[in-house]
């Protein structure tokens, strides 16, 4: 009995000498979360306001028509952003539509189909498709991918879908290789592992004894994965889609080695272009401290920041609404 009551004794002293280094180090330890939390909006809040500061020049000299606007002049000094605009949503959205599939017959394919031993050495090669350089994409794309467009892909294609009435508008135009189309199809491959990733992630959350059941009562693999899968998941795969989009908005050197970078707007498909990110990335070594062209390509930035921003909102509303559904 007196060995039981030293022990709570050494036990009641250890609690006590504990107390005091717990009471100085929680406070820290919350001081310390307080402030990262702060440091990153703070760190936000100064690039918009780098941005919407350095750009309000050009927007207070061309007005709020700078942002559908189609004239990119610097001889002139008449500056708009219009097909960069609509350069930067058009091309991200080509990527999404052709990475969006792929991405889903990866991920069934290593969660359903793949043997063991197979899914692991397709899962790494992913992975290391996120790992490359955007440049090194962009070198690719332009000794490699664009040849190939303008000998194999792009002449076919204007010649049979071309004279459409309806979608023929996007398949005419020389066949140059480099444009919307081939941008695309490199930010598809670059933003396909982000997306396969988190497809995978999500169809091996889905529960086994679900997809057992569904199995049990006579469903195919397909119908498993259509309507078990894919309802399970269908919230997270929302967010990682609308990730892939922010994703290509973003993109810049792959980009600007493949689009062209040609400042005029075309529906064809074919056409060469230009983004936000292009733009910049060309034409800001040469925009002189305080002149119109660079507080323009400081607007532009600040445009592209309030798209991804939209793109982001739109994906928190898809969520959210997916969750209360």
């Amino acid at each position: 009995m007196d060995a039981t009551l030293s022990g709570r004794q050494a036990g009641t002293g250890l609690i006590a000498a504990r107390k005091p280094t717990g009471r100085v180090s929680d406070p820290v330890f919350v001081g310390i979360l307080w402030t990262s939390g702060i440091v990153v909006l703070l760190l936000l809040g100064l690039i918009i306001a780098m941005l919407f500061e350095g750009g309000l020049p050009a927007i207070q000299e061309f007005g709020l028509s700078f942002i559908w606007s189609t004239t990119w002049n610097p001889v002139t000094e008449v500056f708009g952003a219009g097909v960069m605009v609509f350069g930067t949503v058009f091309s991200a959205v080509i990527a999404v539509i052709i990475a969006l599939p792929l991405s889903f017959g990866i991920a069934f394919f290593l969660t359903e189909i793949a043997p063991g031993p197979l899914r692991r050495p397709i899962g790494v090669a992913i992975q290391l498709l996120a790992a490359i350089p955007s440049i090194i994409y962009g070198m690719w794309g332009f000794f490699v991918i664009v040849p190939l467009m303008a000998a194999y892909v792009q002449p076919p294609l204007i010649e049979w879908l071309g004279p459409l009435p309806l979608i023929g508008a996007l398949f005419q135009g020389p066949p140059l290789g480099a444009g919307m189309l081939t941008a695309g199809l490199i930010m598809a491959i670059m933003i396909l592992p982000f997306i396969t990733a988190m497809f995978v992630e999500v169809l091996e959350s889905v529960p086994p004894m679900i997809k057992e059941s569904a199995y049990g009562v006579g469903a195919t693999t397909y119908e498993v994965y259509r309507n078990v899968s894919v309802p399970y998941g269908r919230t997270a795969m929302v967010g990682a889609v609308m990730l892939g989009l922010g994703r290509a908005l973003g993109e810049t050197m792959a980009v600007t080695f493949v689009i062209g970078n040609a400042t005029r707007m075309s529906a064809s498909l074919f056409a060469p272009g230009a983004t936000i990110a292009s733009t910049i990335a060309n034409e800001f070594p040469e925009a002189s401290t305080g002149s119109l062209k660079l507080q323009s390509l400081l607007e532009l930035g600040f445009i592209l920041f309030v798209i991804s921003f939209i793109v982001l909102a739109l994906s928190r509303l898809l969520v959210r609404s997916r969750l209360k559904g």
